[in-house]
């Protein structure tokens, strides 16, 4: 049997889940999204039959891009998504791709779209239904969701069965900012037409994590307090901060990863067994796990900077030498915390999480560290049996998506000498190479309704209470140690320290 083998096969195809007839607006098209992800994505789906022929996208930006956007949207296309320049459907998928300019702040540009959207259900029959997808800076949320409104864009008209609207992070920089755009969201947009979305939640290996858990029964009964030790929860990324110096400058690490990102795959590692999976039951328990979050002390909440380094012979600048960063910047491009969640299945089990820019290598991955045997039997020649590692489930998110076990299995020969072993899957080995980014099934998703997999506004506002007093606390308290690890390592020395007082050290990766 090979490392990685699928014993049985997969069941039978489920019925399809075509969404309703509709245009796709993408607001922001001009920017790198659209043309890597979105299009990409939207194509993969047309190629899975799982949209019905009745679909058209128009992107809209500022830029005039009226010749160029649908050239430039095969080309991305092609180019990210895997596919061939001949494939037949190809060619009358970007015949329903178009453009319009237009400030954000216009109220013509928005009568204008409305006319071209109203042409387009008649060309292409799609009904009337929108999903505008806003992939622009936060800056702009409020007023294209206040326009939408102003110009009867936002509720269905005629015969349309929906109009949805999905939200890029990062959803508000603070508690107090994500209510006040919660509010001015929800005077136009019922909540359950809003699909705040993160795009980590379209992952295999993150949806993954509620099957292992909750289809799997060899699990469950040990996935809490009584055989867990610790849970580590690493999210890096060997790049820098990509010219993204203005957008990293008001955010920083904490609010690009760690408020979204991590959490949501916290909450699927901690939450308890929803009563079905359908959206509100599957929020709420998620919701409960951020709520049961302790308040963070300040000394398990270290933050970092990564400064100038060699990695593979090159010279690689330090953050505050990025482009458009300042020179005295105290921006994290690294943070670790540790949290302890107090409810009846968590307490007293650390969870540790560690995010960060310019580190060792990319890697995001979930480690499940469980507890040493109350009596340790295998013991070296000196009599000690402290080398017999702890047993672990790692669940890797990226790039090598996939879940290793880890054991402890007796050496051959006279002597019962113990070696640490991994049973190891492999998403690729079993299921072969895919070449879907995680966009396919969120935009599916939106179109179907189904908001299982995206952000609530409870939730978005539970996240930001647990975050917004480290904020608060970083801002009142300016380090002076700041660039704190080369680039192309695992962050400051500060956070093995966080780690070492407990007695525990992280996973090598």
């Amino acid at each position: 049997m090979s490392p990685t083998e699928v014993v049985t096969p997969p069941p039978p195809a489920a019925p399809e889940r075509k969404p309703d007839p509709c245009i796709v607006i993408i607001f922001g098209a001009s920017g790198d999204l659209t043309k890597r992800k979105l299009l990409p994505a939207l194509y993969h789906l047309v190629q899975g039959n799982l949209l019905p022929s009745e679909i058209a996208v128009v992107g809209v930006a500022r830029r005039d891009l009226t010749k160029t956007f649908a050239p430039d949207m095969q080309d991305g296309v092609i180019a990210g998504g895997g596919v061939e320049k001949d494939d037949p459907r190809l060619a009358p998928f970007i015949e329903k791709v178009q453009y319009h300019t237009m400030n954000f702040d216009d109220p013509n540009g928005y009568d204008s779209l409305k006319t071209l959207l109203a042409s387009i259900d008649e060309k292409f029959g799609t009904k009337g239904n929108r999903l505008f997808y806003l992939a622009v800076a936060p800056e702009y949320f409020s007023d294209i969701i206040g326009f939408l409104g102003k110009h009867g864009m936002a509720k269905p008209e005629g015969g349309a069965k929906w109009v949805r609207t999905i939200i890029e992070k990062p959803f508000g920089h603070d508690l107090l900012s994500a209510r006040a755009l919660n509010d001015e969201v929800n005077k136009v947009f019922d909540e359950d037409q809003i699909f705040r979305i993160d795009h980590y939640l379209g992952k295999e290996t993150v949806q993954n994590i509620l099957v292992f858990r909750f289809a799997n029964s060899i699990f469950e009964h040990v996935w809490n307090r009584n055989y867990v030790d610790h849970i580590e929860i690493t999210a890096a990324e060997a790049i820098g901060i990509e010219g993204r110096g203005p957008f990293y400058e008001q955010a920083g690490l904490l609010r690009d990863v760690i408020q979204n990102h991590v959490m949501e795959v916290l909450s699927f590692i901690a939450m308890e067994p929803p009563v079905s999976f359908e959206a509100a039951a599957v929020r709420a328990e998620k919701v409960k796990v951020w709520r049961a979050i302790t308040p963070i002390a300040p000394e398990h909440a270290v933050r970092g900077q990564y400064g100038p380094s060699t990695i593979d012979g090159k010279a690689v600048l330090g953050y505050r030498q990025e482009e458009r960063v300042s020179p005295t910047s105290q921006t994290e491009t690294y943070a670790a915390l540790k949290l302890e969640i107090e409810n009846w299945r968590w307490a007293g089990v650390p969870f540790y999480i560690r995010a960060g820019k310019r580190m060792a290598k990319r890697l995001t991955e979930v480690t499940i560290m469980f507890k040493q045997p109350p009596l340790r039997l295998f013991k070296n020649k000196e009599g000690k049996s402290d080398h017999i590692e702890p047993n672990f489930i790692s669940m890797r998110i990226q790039p090598d998506d996939g879940i290793t076990l880890r054991f402890g299995a007796k050496v051959p020969g006279p002597s019962m000498d113990i070696a640490a072993v991994d049973m190891d899957f492999s998403y690729a080995d079993a299921f072969g190479p895919s070449s879907n980014n995680g966009y396919e099934r969120l935009l599916l998703d939106a179109m179907l309704g189904d908001a299982t997999l995206f952000a609530h506004r409870d939730g978005v506002e539970a996240t930001w209470t647990i975050m917004t007093p480290i904020l608060e606390n970083w801002a009142k308290t300016p380090v002076s140690d700041f660039p704190n690890y080369p680039a192309g390592t695992w962050g400051p020395t500060a956070s093995d320290a966080m780690m070492k007082a407990d007695g525990r050290k992280w996973r090598k990766l």
